[in-house]
Protein backbone atom coordinates (compact mmCIF):
# COMPACT_ATOMS: atom_id res chain seq x y z
CA UNK A 1 0.00 0.00 0.00
CA UNK A 2 2.94 2.38 0.50
CA UNK A 3 3.30 2.58 -3.28
CA UNK A 4 -0.10 4.29 -3.47
CA UNK A 5 0.81 6.87 -0.81
CA UNK A 6 1.49 10.38 -2.04
CA UNK A 7 -0.07 13.69 -2.95
CA UNK A 8 -1.82 15.09 -5.98
CA UNK A 9 -1.37 18.76 -6.91
CA UNK A 10 -4.79 19.86 -8.11
CA UNK A 11 -5.71 23.22 -9.65
CA UNK A 12 -9.19 23.68 -8.17
CA UNK A 13 -11.66 25.60 -10.34
CA UNK A 14 -14.11 28.19 -9.01
CA UNK A 15 -17.49 26.90 -7.91
CA UNK A 16 -16.27 23.58 -6.56
CA UNK A 17 -15.66 22.86 -2.88
CA UNK A 18 -12.52 21.13 -1.66
CA UNK A 19 -14.81 18.21 -0.75
CA UNK A 20 -16.01 18.04 -4.36
CA UNK A 21 -12.40 17.62 -5.52
CA UNK A 22 -11.65 14.99 -2.88
CA UNK A 23 -14.80 13.07 -3.82
CA UNK A 24 -13.76 13.00 -7.48
CA UNK A 25 -10.29 11.73 -6.56
CA UNK A 26 -11.82 9.11 -4.25
CA UNK A 27 -13.91 7.79 -7.13
CA UNK A 28 -10.81 7.58 -9.33
CA UNK A 29 -8.74 5.82 -6.63
CA UNK A 30 -11.24 3.39 -5.15
CA UNK A 31 -10.15 1.56 -2.04
CA UNK A 32 -7.58 4.21 -1.06
CA UNK A 33 -8.08 6.72 1.76
CA UNK A 34 -8.22 10.29 0.42
CA UNK A 35 -8.00 13.67 2.16
CA UNK A 36 -6.67 17.16 1.56
CA UNK A 37 -4.29 19.62 3.21
CA UNK A 38 -6.01 22.99 3.38
CA UNK A 39 -9.52 24.00 2.35
CA UNK A 40 -10.20 26.46 -0.44
CA UNK A 41 -13.54 28.29 -0.40
CA UNK A 42 -15.78 27.56 -3.42
CA UNK A 43 -15.16 31.10 -4.77
CA UNK A 44 -11.38 30.59 -4.78
CA UNK A 45 -9.26 28.77 -7.35
CA UNK A 46 -5.78 27.33 -7.29
CA UNK A 47 -3.61 24.79 -5.56
CA UNK A 48 -5.17 22.05 -3.46
CA UNK A 49 -3.03 19.25 -2.06
CA UNK A 50 -4.99 16.00 -2.17
CA UNK A 51 -3.55 13.22 0.01
CA UNK A 52 -3.63 9.55 -0.94
CA UNK A 53 -3.24 6.53 1.33
CA UNK A 54 -0.75 6.94 4.14
CA UNK A 55 -0.09 10.53 3.09
CA UNK A 56 -3.32 11.37 4.97
CA UNK A 57 -1.34 10.67 8.16
CA UNK A 58 0.87 13.72 7.58
CA UNK A 59 -1.94 16.20 6.88
CA UNK A 60 -1.02 18.43 9.85
CA UNK A 61 2.48 19.18 8.57
CA UNK A 62 1.39 19.90 5.03
CA UNK A 63 -1.44 22.12 6.26
CA UNK A 64 1.02 24.13 8.37
CA UNK A 65 3.03 25.23 5.30
CA UNK A 66 2.86 28.88 4.29
CA UNK A 67 0.50 29.83 1.49
CA UNK A 68 0.86 32.25 -1.43
CA UNK A 69 -2.08 33.94 -3.13
CA UNK A 70 -2.70 36.11 -6.17
CA UNK A 71 -5.67 38.45 -5.73
CA UNK A 72 -7.56 40.78 -8.03
CA UNK A 73 -9.53 43.33 -6.01
CA UNK A 74 -12.17 45.89 -6.87
CA UNK A 75 -11.59 49.19 -5.13
CA UNK A 76 -14.19 51.77 -4.21
CA UNK A 77 -16.80 49.24 -3.10
CA UNK A 78 -17.47 46.69 -0.38
CA UNK A 79 -19.10 43.25 -0.48
CA UNK A 80 -21.08 41.52 2.25
CA UNK A 81 -19.06 38.35 1.64
CA UNK A 82 -15.77 39.96 0.65
CA UNK A 83 -16.11 38.65 -2.90
CA UNK A 84 -18.36 38.72 -5.97
CA UNK A 85 -20.96 36.42 -4.40
CA UNK A 86 -22.12 39.00 -1.87
CA UNK A 87 -24.18 42.16 -1.91
CA UNK A 88 -21.96 44.91 -3.31
CA UNK A 89 -22.20 48.50 -2.12
CA UNK A 90 -20.43 51.19 -4.13
CA UNK A 91 -18.78 53.80 -1.91
CA UNK A 92 -16.48 55.61 -4.34
CA UNK A 93 -13.78 55.73 -1.65
CA UNK A 94 -10.64 54.21 -3.15
CA UNK A 95 -7.75 53.01 -0.93
CA UNK A 96 -4.63 55.02 -1.70
CA UNK A 97 -1.90 53.51 -3.85
CA UNK A 98 1.64 53.16 -2.57
CA UNK A 99 0.80 52.88 1.13
CA UNK A 100 2.48 50.31 3.37
CA UNK A 101 0.39 47.16 3.54
CA UNK A 102 0.12 45.17 6.79
CA UNK A 103 2.81 42.53 7.37
CA UNK A 104 3.87 40.60 10.45
CA UNK A 105 1.37 39.43 13.05
CA UNK A 106 -2.15 40.49 12.13
CA UNK A 107 -5.35 40.05 14.16
CA UNK A 108 -8.30 39.16 11.99
CA UNK A 109 -11.77 37.69 12.23
CA UNK A 110 -12.62 35.04 9.61
CA UNK A 111 -15.53 36.16 7.41
CA UNK A 112 -18.93 34.60 7.98
CA UNK A 113 -18.83 33.28 4.42
CA UNK A 114 -15.75 31.11 5.01
CA UNK A 115 -15.03 27.39 5.15
CA UNK A 116 -14.44 27.42 8.93
CA UNK A 117 -16.55 24.77 10.63
CA UNK A 118 -19.08 25.91 13.26
CA UNK A 119 -20.70 23.05 15.12
CA UNK A 120 -19.63 20.66 12.37
CA UNK A 121 -21.04 22.77 9.54
CA UNK A 122 -19.21 25.15 7.18
CA UNK A 123 -19.72 28.79 8.10
CA UNK A 124 -20.62 29.74 4.52
CA UNK A 125 -23.46 27.20 4.51
CA UNK A 126 -24.86 28.65 7.73
CA UNK A 127 -24.55 32.19 6.37
CA UNK A 128 -26.29 31.25 3.12
CA UNK A 129 -29.11 29.73 5.19
CA UNK A 130 -29.59 33.10 6.90
CA UNK A 131 -28.06 32.08 10.23
CA UNK A 132 -25.92 34.63 12.07
CA UNK A 133 -22.28 33.55 12.15
CA UNK A 134 -19.83 35.19 14.57
CA UNK A 135 -16.33 33.72 14.40
CA UNK A 136 -13.58 34.44 16.96
CA UNK A 137 -10.54 36.55 16.11
CA UNK A 138 -7.23 34.86 15.44
CA UNK A 139 -3.62 35.94 15.02
CA UNK A 140 -2.03 35.16 11.66
CA UNK A 141 1.35 35.91 10.11
CA UNK A 142 1.56 37.88 6.87
CA UNK A 143 5.06 37.44 5.40
CA UNK A 144 4.58 39.71 2.40
CA UNK A 145 1.72 41.79 0.99
CA UNK A 146 2.39 43.72 -2.22
CA UNK A 147 0.26 45.63 -4.67
CA UNK A 148 1.72 44.54 -8.00
CA UNK A 149 -0.51 46.51 -10.35
CA UNK A 150 -3.41 48.95 -10.40
CA UNK A 151 -5.67 49.55 -13.36
CA UNK A 152 -6.81 53.13 -13.13
CA UNK A 153 -10.17 53.81 -14.75
CA UNK A 154 -10.94 57.52 -14.38
CA UNK A 155 -14.60 58.02 -13.59
CA UNK A 156 -15.29 54.29 -13.48
CA UNK A 157 -17.90 53.02 -11.06
CA UNK A 158 -17.25 51.55 -8.59
CA UNK A 159 -13.51 52.12 -9.06
CA UNK A 160 -10.21 50.70 -10.29
CA UNK A 161 -9.01 47.13 -10.03
CA UNK A 162 -5.75 46.20 -8.32
CA UNK A 163 -3.63 43.07 -8.15
CA UNK A 164 -1.96 41.82 -4.97
CA UNK A 165 0.50 39.07 -4.11
CA UNK A 166 0.26 37.77 -0.54
CA UNK A 167 2.33 35.19 1.33
CA UNK A 168 0.96 34.25 4.72
CA UNK A 169 0.61 31.60 7.38
CA UNK A 170 -1.92 28.82 7.33
CA UNK A 171 -5.30 30.00 8.58
CA UNK A 172 -5.09 33.49 7.07
CA UNK A 173 -8.25 34.81 5.41
CA UNK A 174 -7.16 36.75 2.36
CA UNK A 175 -10.61 38.24 1.76
CA UNK A 176 -10.37 39.81 5.22
CA UNK A 177 -6.94 41.27 4.40
CA UNK A 178 -8.38 42.86 1.25
CA UNK A 179 -11.50 44.14 3.04
CA UNK A 180 -9.29 45.68 5.73
CA UNK A 181 -7.62 47.88 3.10
CA UNK A 182 -10.77 49.99 3.27
CA UNK A 183 -13.34 49.94 0.49
CA UNK A 184 -12.27 46.85 -1.44
CA UNK A 185 -13.34 43.28 -2.13
CA UNK A 186 -12.01 40.27 -4.04
CA UNK A 187 -12.87 39.78 -7.68
CA UNK A 188 -10.50 36.82 -8.01
CA UNK A 189 -8.67 34.80 -5.36
CA UNK A 190 -6.14 32.20 -6.44
CA UNK A 191 -3.81 30.10 -4.27
CA UNK A 192 -0.54 29.88 -6.16
CA UNK A 193 1.64 27.97 -3.69
CA UNK A 194 1.62 25.84 -0.54
CA UNK A 195 5.11 25.72 0.89
CA UNK A 196 7.37 24.48 -1.95
CA UNK A 197 4.47 23.24 -4.09
CA UNK A 198 3.26 25.54 -6.87
CA UNK A 199 0.05 25.61 -8.87
CA UNK A 200 1.88 25.64 -12.21
CA UNK A 201 3.08 22.13 -11.34
CA UNK A 202 -0.47 20.86 -10.79
CA UNK A 203 -1.13 17.58 -12.56
CA UNK A 204 -4.09 15.46 -11.48
CA UNK A 205 -2.55 12.43 -13.22
CA UNK A 206 0.77 12.46 -11.31
CA UNK A 207 1.05 11.22 -7.75
CA UNK A 208 4.01 12.82 -5.97
CA UNK A 209 5.47 9.95 -3.91
CA UNK A 210 5.19 10.32 -0.15
CA UNK A 211 8.94 10.43 0.44
CA UNK A 212 9.47 13.09 -2.23
CA UNK A 213 6.63 15.21 -0.87
CA UNK A 214 7.80 15.06 2.74
CA UNK A 215 11.44 15.73 1.82
CA UNK A 216 10.24 19.04 0.35
CA UNK A 217 8.80 20.22 3.69
CA UNK A 218 11.02 18.70 6.40
CA UNK A 219 14.60 17.48 6.94
CA UNK A 220 15.42 13.86 6.17
CA UNK A 221 17.50 11.45 8.27
CA UNK A 222 18.73 8.39 6.38
CA UNK A 223 18.91 5.28 8.54
CA UNK A 224 20.30 1.80 8.09
CA UNK A 225 20.62 -1.49 9.92
CA UNK A 226 19.17 -1.77 13.41
CA UNK A 227 18.12 1.92 13.54
CA UNK A 228 15.95 1.48 10.45
CA UNK A 229 14.37 -1.65 11.91
CA UNK A 230 13.74 0.07 15.25
CA UNK A 231 12.10 3.10 13.63
CA UNK A 232 9.89 0.82 11.52
CA UNK A 233 8.58 -0.67 14.76
CA UNK A 234 7.98 2.72 16.35
CA UNK A 235 11.02 2.70 18.60
CA UNK A 236 13.22 5.75 19.18
CA UNK A 237 16.56 6.10 17.39
CA UNK A 238 19.60 8.26 18.19
CA UNK A 239 19.30 11.94 17.29
CA UNK A 240 21.63 13.41 14.63
CA UNK A 241 25.27 13.32 15.67
CA UNK A 242 25.51 9.57 15.49
CA UNK A 243 24.41 7.66 12.43
CA UNK A 244 22.78 9.40 9.49
CA UNK A 245 22.72 12.98 8.36
CA UNK A 246 19.98 15.60 8.39
CA UNK A 247 19.27 17.35 5.10
CA UNK A 248 18.49 20.75 6.63
CA UNK A 249 18.33 22.51 9.99
CA UNK A 250 15.95 21.20 12.61
CA UNK A 251 14.64 22.18 16.04
CA UNK A 252 13.51 20.01 18.96
CA UNK A 253 9.83 20.29 17.98
CA UNK A 254 10.37 20.08 14.24
CA UNK A 255 9.32 16.96 12.34
CA UNK A 256 12.04 14.86 10.73
CA UNK A 257 11.47 12.24 8.08
CA UNK A 258 13.21 8.95 8.86
CA UNK A 259 13.97 6.96 5.73
CA UNK A 260 16.10 4.13 4.41
CA UNK A 261 16.95 2.76 0.98
CA UNK A 262 13.39 1.45 0.63
CA UNK A 263 11.78 4.85 1.25
CA UNK A 264 10.05 6.67 4.10
CA UNK A 265 9.83 4.90 7.47
CA UNK A 266 8.24 7.44 9.80
CA UNK A 267 7.97 11.07 10.81
CA UNK A 268 9.75 11.62 14.12
CA UNK A 269 10.30 14.41 16.63
CA UNK A 270 13.22 14.97 18.99
CA UNK A 271 12.65 13.96 22.60
CA UNK A 272 15.48 14.04 25.15
CA UNK A 273 18.28 13.23 22.75
CA UNK A 274 16.46 10.67 20.63
CA UNK A 275 14.09 10.79 17.68
CA UNK A 276 10.73 9.24 18.49
CA UNK A 277 8.53 8.16 15.55
CA UNK A 278 5.09 9.80 15.84
CA UNK A 279 3.64 8.68 12.49
CA UNK A 280 4.76 5.44 10.87
CA UNK A 281 4.49 4.22 7.29
CA UNK A 282 5.56 0.58 7.63
CA UNK A 283 3.18 -2.18 8.67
Amino acid sequence: MLGTAGILLIDKPAGKTSHDVVAAVRRAHRGIKVGHAGTLDPFATGLLLVLLGRATRVQRWLMAAEKEYSVVARLGAISSTGDTEGEVTVTGRVPAAGVALPVGEVRQRPPGHSAVKVGGRRAYRLARAGEAVELPERTVMVRSFEEVWREEEPGAVPGPRAGYCIRCSSGTYVRSLIADLGDAYCLELRRTAIGPFRVEDADSARVVPLGEALAAVMPVLQLGGEDARAAAHGRAVPAPGGQGSVASGDSPAAPILLADAAGPIAVAQAREGVLKPVVGFRG
